[in-house]
């Protein structure tokens, strides 16, 4: 069903509000809200009613839920002080005013059915998670492996980044045999994950398949193993393991795709995915690059919020990599862009972990900065890059034992992730810190096996072999530290950042291994 109301269309199928032909970005927690205040129009809800629907019960202050609904009525073009469509009654309630129209959607695709006008594919990854066949012959474990399909399907849509379709459209397919390629038409997407649940003595094995639908070629599969104990924790472990292992073979795929195309062919995501290839690389060069195709996506799609962010992020790594012709540009470059990412979206949970990094690194407002990291890992705790980054911010801020908690938690939830060694990185840091060097050994070593050339990971070594009073090998890790950073000296590390601030033994571990003051 979808709901006309002036010039907008909002279609709770899809998850997605349309002005005219073009879709307005609008985070999920403001689309719930305005999906139960339309559908609930005929009435007066409460405070209570929405914070049931949208928030789960969970506390929720006067505060959070009035900007909530002004985030609402600024996505329909209302204002609170118009309330033309989203009306405040003092002591009641909220109600929808709008005039509405339905606008039943056709009947659901039977794969015999003759072929229909299908919808566009959207230019962001795209994805269906089709019902899992339950293997087991035991009608009761329907309900178990309907409900691990909404749990993933739910998981992948706190990603931003991705169009999911919505379980009902999914379901059409339910106990149908069904070509791939057809439902990636049918539903107008791009990749679909389909498995099998299988329970057995005691045991359940999950087996899941992502699949690129127009070619019908296999992305991804794994099997999953579990003892079928307590149900709910057993379909969260799963969820997590399959989401953290998926998403980032979706978002390599749709990079694959874009360096494919045409540069006249290239949309604002294009150049967004075409800009983080080259800004993991993080070299001079590659840095470069990425700034120029982020301000190109940005001036194709200046709300982009994500794409404001990573050209943040890529400023910020100039300054700490030294690259920096003009240092003092690049801080402010990084922190505006940071901001203008922040009023674009700041319920995007990348953006706000990208942010949080951003501003504990270079202004220091300790607390903005923990809640931003929390309220990223809230949003999306599927996310290794959100618990990647709140463990760095803790690091920043002091907290060695919570960033330890939040980087083990990035790890175990994408064990092959490209950047973990960055994560690694961020784990010696804190066990330096705590004084647990042995440990801090190990991590830096897994870092500097995974990316030879990543400087932070020498850093690590240097600092803990000169605490255990290992010279031989400290003065190795400092002379892999000034082969990759040639102009590195400890004060010039001090005056880069903030990361330096509760780095003290670190620092002393700089000293004792001779690397430059």
């Amino acid at each position: 069903m979808r709901y006309l109301f002036e010039d907008y269309a909002f279609d709770p199928d899809r998850r997605e509000l349309y002005r005219g032909a073009n879709v307005v970005r609008i985070a999920p927690q403001v689309f719930d809200l305005l999906d139960y205040l339309i559908r609930n129009r005929e009435r007066v809800v409460s405070k209570d009613d929405l914070i049931d629907a949208v928030w789960n019960g969970r506390s929720v202050s006067d505060a959070a839920l009035t900007t909530r609904l002004n985030t609402a009525r600024s996505a329909i073009g209302d204002s609170g002080e118009e309330q033309r469509l989203i009306k405040t009654l003092r002591r009641k309630g909220f109600r929808f005013v709008g005039q509405v129209q339905e606008a039943p959607e056709a009947a659901g695709p039977n794969p015999g059915d003759p072929p229909e006008s299908a919808p566009a594919v959207p230019d962001r990854p795209s994805i269906a998670v089709l019902p899992f066949a339950n293997m087991s012959g035991d009608p009761e474990q329907e309900y178990f492996a309907d409900g691990m399909v909404e749990e993933i399907t739910t998981a992948l849509s706190r990603f931003k980044s991705l169009f999911v379709i919505a379980r009902n459209s999914s379901f059409t397919f339910k106990g149908k045999a069904v070509d791939i390629k057809e439902v990636g038409r049918r539903l107008g997407v791009r990749y679909v994950l389909e498995g099998e649940v299988r329970k057995a003595s005691g045991k359940v094995r999950i087996t899941g398949r992502l699949i690129e639908a127009a070619t019908g070629t296999h992305i991804w599969a794994d099997r999953f193993e579990r003892d079928m104990t307590d149900i709910f924790a057993l379909q969260d472990d799963v969820t997590l393991a399959i989401v953290s292992a998926i998403q980032p073979r979706l978002v390599q795929a749709e990079i694959a795709l874009a360096s494919r195309r045409r540069p006249e062919d290239l949309t604002a995501y294009d150049l967004y995915l075409r800009a983080i290839q080259q800004a993991v690389r993080s070299t001079r060069e590659s840095l470069a690059e990425a700034l120029r195709l982020v301000q190109r996506a940005l001036e194709l799609d200046p709300g982009f919020a994500a794409a404001a962010a990573l050209a943040g992020a890529c400023h910020l790594e100039n300054v700490l990599r030294s690259y920096a012709i003009d240092p003092q540009f690049e801080r402010k470059e990084a922190v505006r862009l940071m901001r203008q990412a922040l009023s674009l979206d700041d319920h995007d949970p990348g953006t706000l972990a990208t942010a949080a990094l951003i501003s504990a690194l270079l202004l220091g407002d300790c607390e903005a900065e923990i809640e931003m990291a929390d309220r990223a890992v809230a949003l999306n705790p599927n996310s290794y890059n959100t618990w990647n980054r709140r463990g760095w911010v803790y690091n920043i801020v002091g907290q060695p034992e919570e960033a330890i908690r939040s980087l083990e938690r990035a790890m175990r939830m994408s064990p092959v992730d490209p950047l973990q060694f960055t994560a690694l990185t961020g784990m010696g840091f804190a066990l330096i810190e705590l004084r647990r060097f042995d440990e801090a050994i190990v991590a830096g070593k897994k870092a500097l096996r995974q990316n030879p050339s990543y400087p932070g990971a020498y850093r690590c070594l240097a600092s803990a072999f000169a605490h255990l009073g290992r010279d031989a090998e400290a003065r190795e890790a400092a002379a892999g530290v000034l082969e990759l950073d040639p102009a590195f000296t400890i004060s010039a590390w001090i005056a880069r950042s903030r990361l330096s601030i509760n780095a003290k033994l670190m620092i002393e571990g700089f000293r004792k291994a001779g690397l430059p003051e």
